[in-house]
């Protein structure tokens, strides 16, 4: 229990970093969560020219056999701030760089990575995902960065993983692979630390902040994925977006979201309520304390009305 305390402790302060006042540049800082994990807590608010398009969370774990880095940013100039972040927390180069899902802070900076000579791995699944949204990616991150995403350029991952479970060791250091089929995007990939007590979701998990449903997305498979996280019960998770955080808040935060979108959602499709009205009656109170809510509740409530409408 005392570990766990003190482990929140940290926590703490890691949130405190991410929303304490930020200069013109961004800045990388790895805060340990446990022995040789760390976070990076991004901006929770959307992507603009000052955090430069690293508005998620990033993972540094830090095993005898070298490092892995948990997503790699959204341009090259992230990028070789997440390593120089890195290289201050340890001297073990990056071996790994594991992607955990299609969206662009995910994988966009793995080029500066894969020239440094890691390898960069994600599930199948990103594959597609990856190819057809890469370079839209791109054109969105130069229209709110301008020269700040000069030299990015769409990388794929140099190992793909395949099932829904793969366990992986590095260095000693136990790694495990969840996916379900996709969540916020089709390649959504849990990083497990058995060892470690601790869960990277990804943005399986948005907490503090409204997650957002996207054309990709798919809310079924999302809370399949959750499930996983509920049987793992890690002591701490490192969510996509938001503080460093426990299954109870992410819960309050994600699952609940998700379970009344798909209830709302799916009796108003039952009933023969068109979207414009269903989306007008779903009930958002609860979830209006997240941020960036009033401005994704639209969107999402009309998304998942229409994936209910597919099944």
């Amino acid at each position: 229990m005392l570990r766990l305390i003190n482990l929140l402790r940290l926590c703490a302060g890691i949130l405190a970093l991410a929303c304490g006042p930020r200069a013109q540049a961004i800045e990388v800082r790895f805060v340990p969560v446990a022995e040789g994990v760390y976070a990076h807590v991004g901006d929770r608010g959307p992507r603009t020219a000052e955090n430069e398009g690293l508005n998620a969370n990033i993972g540094l774990v830090v095993t005898p056999g070298g490092a892995v880095l948990i997503d790699s940013g959204a341009t090259l100039q992230s990028a070789r701030q997440i390593a120089e972040a890195a290289a201050k927390v340890t001297p073990q180069p990056i071996r790994w760089v594991v992607n955990t899902g299609g969206q662009d802070h995910r994988w966009l900076g793995n080029g500066y990575f894969k020239a440094q000579g890691a390898e960069v791995i994600a599930h199948a699944d990103a594959e597609a995902d990856m190819k057809n949204r890469g370079n839209d990616h791109l054109v969105a991150l130069r229209a709110t960065l301008g020269a700040k995403a000069d030299g990015t350029v769409p990388t794929l991952p140099t190992r793909w993983l395949a099932g829904n479970d793969r366990r992986l060791e590095l260095g000693g250091v136990v790694f495990e692979f969840k996916h379900r089929g996709g969540a916020h995007t089709p390649g959504d990939t849990m990083v497990w630390l058995p060892q470690k007590n601790v869960l990277f979701t990804g943005d399986v998990v948005y907490v503090d902040r409204m997650l957002g449903v996207l054309p990709v997305s798919d809310t079924k498979r999302w809370l399949d994925t959750f499930a996983v996280i509920e049987q793992l019960n890690p002591a701490l998770l490192v969510p996509g977006h938001g503080s460093v955080t426990t299954v109870a808040t992410a819960q309050a935060d994600t699952q609940a979201y998700l379970l009344a979108l798909r209830a709302h959602m799916k009796k108003a499709v039952d009933d023969g309520v068109d979207v414009s009205a269903a989306v007008k009656s779903f009930n958002a109170a609860p979830f209006m304390r997240l941020l960036n809510a009033a401005e994704l509740m639209p969107g999402n409530a009309s998304r998942t009305y229409l994936e209910l409408e597919r099944e």
